[in-house]
C-alpha cells in the first residue's frame, strides 16, 4: 500500500532571509511523517519531499498562506516509503549551479504537456529537441528524437549553450527543451536566450508533469531521480528499458554507487552482476578496504555515510550522502 506521497516543486521568488525560512520549515516539519531534502535561496526554493499522505495536505496549505509561495504547483505521486533518510532543509547560494545566472524573466515560453505532444509531434528540420539533464539521467529514459548532450555536471551546460550557437543559427533555430521537473529550463532557456536564440520552449513541470497529464507518449524508459529511488517510471504505462548493464550489457535501469567508499561511481548494473562483484563498479574496486556491504535487492538505493552501517563510527566520511555526479 502506498501509505505516502511524493512531493515535488520549485518556485522563483525574492526571499530576503533565507535562514528564517529554514528555522520556519524545521519548525513546521518536527511535527510532521516527512524526509525531505529542500533547498532555500535568496532568489527562491526547490524541493523533494515524502510525507505520511495526511502531512502532505498539511504541508502544502501552509506553505500556501504565505503568498509568496500560494502559486506553488505541486507534483505528487504515491509511494510505500520515505525517498531520504531524513529531514534536510538548507540554505544555497544558488538553486541551480551555475558559475553564471541569467536574467530568468528572459527564459523560454512554457509549454503544456499536451502542447509539448503536439510540438514533438510536428517537429521539423529546423527544430531542435534537447535533454538538458545530465548524461547518466538521460541513459536511462529520454523523449524520442532527443539531443542528449555528453554532460557530467549542471555547470557544463553554458559551454555546450556556447558550442550550440556556433553549430546552429541561433535566428533560425526553433530550441525545445526539457528536465526533471522544470527548474533547470528556468535557467538555461534564459541562457539560451541570451546566446541569441530566439524561439525557445520549455516543457511546464518537467518529464515528471508530462508522465502525469500524457502518460509514456514519445518517452523512452525510465526517469532518473535525485532521491532513494533513483528510477521511477513516468506513468503507469508499460516502459521499455532503453539502458544497458555496464558489466554484461544485459538489458538494465538499475542504479548502484560503487561499493567502494573511495570510488562511489554512480553506474548501471543487472543484479547478477551486482551480486558477482558485491556491488562495486569493476574487480578492482572489490579489493577496496573500505567497501559498503552488499545487499542483493533489484532497488538499490543511494549509498550511505558509513557509520549508516554501524561500523566504524568514529571515521568520517567525507562524501556527500547521495549520488553525488552533478549535484
Amino acid at each position: 500500500m502506498d501509505k505516502y506521497r511524493v512531493l515535488a516543486f520549485y518556485c522563483y521568488v525574492n526571499i530576503e532571509n533565507p535562514e528564517l525560512e529554514v528555522k520556519k520549515h524545521h519548525e513546521f516539519l518536527k511535527n510532521l511523517d516527512v524526509c525531505a531534502r529542500v533547498y532555500i535561496a535568496s532568489n527562491g526554493m526547490n524541493a523533494q519531499m515524502s510525507f505520511l499522505e495526511g502531512d502532505a495536505q498539511l504541508y502544502m496549505d501552509w506553505l500556501r498562506k504565505d503568498h509568496r509561495f500560494a502559486g506553488i504547483h505541486f507534483k505528487i505521486d504515491p509511494y510505500h516509503e520515505h525517498i531520504y533518510p531524513r529531514v534536510t532543509v538548507k540554505v544555497r547560494s544558488q538553486l541551480v549551479a551555475l558559475d553564471c545566472m541569467p536574467d530568468l524573466n528572459k527564459g523560454g515560453a512554457h509549454v503544456s504537456p499536451g502542447e509539448w505532444k503536439k510540438m514533438l509531434e510536428e517537429r521539423d528540420e529546423n527544430t531542435i529537441l534537447i535533454d538538458v539533464r545530465n548524461d547518466y539521467e538521460s541513459e536511462i529514459g529520454y523523449f524520442e528524437g532527443a539531443e542528449r548532450p555528453p554532460l557530467k555536471t549542471f555547470r557544463e551546460f553554458p559551454d555546450y549553450a556556447e558550442a550550440l550557437s556556433k553549430k546552429k543559427d541561433p535566428k533560425k533555430t526553433k530550441v525545445m527543451m526539457y528536465c526533471t521537473g522544470g527548474i533547470r529550463c528556468e535557467t538555461y532557456s534564459a541562457l539560451l536566450k541570451e546566446k541569441g536564440f530566439e524561439d525557445v520552449y520549455q516543457l511546464n513541470g518537467g518529464v515528471i508533469n508530462y508522465g502525469h497529464k500524457m502518460g509514456n507518449k514519445h518517452w523512452k524508459g525510465k526517469l532518473f531521480v535525485f532521491d532513494d529511488r533513483l528510477s521511477v517510471p513516468i506513468s503507469e504505462d508499460e516502459h521499455e528499458l532503453v539502458s544497458h548493464c555496464q558489466v554484461c550489457q544485459t538489458p538494465s535501469d538499475s542504479y548502484y554507487n560503487c561499493a567502494n567508499m573511495d570510488c562511489n561511481e554512480l553506474f548501471l548494473s543487472c543484479l547478477d552482476c551486482a551480486e558477482k562483484l558485491q556491488g562495486c563498479c569493476s574487480e578492482k574496486c572489490t579489493h577496496a578496504t573500505r567497501r559498503r556491504p552488499f545487499e542483493k535487492t533489484d532497488r538499490p538505493k543511494p549509498f550511505r555515510k558509513w557509520y549508516h552501517y554501524g561500523k566504524n563510527k568514529e571515521m568520517k566520511e567525507e562524501h556527500v550522502e547521495y549520488c553525488s555526479t552533478g549535484k
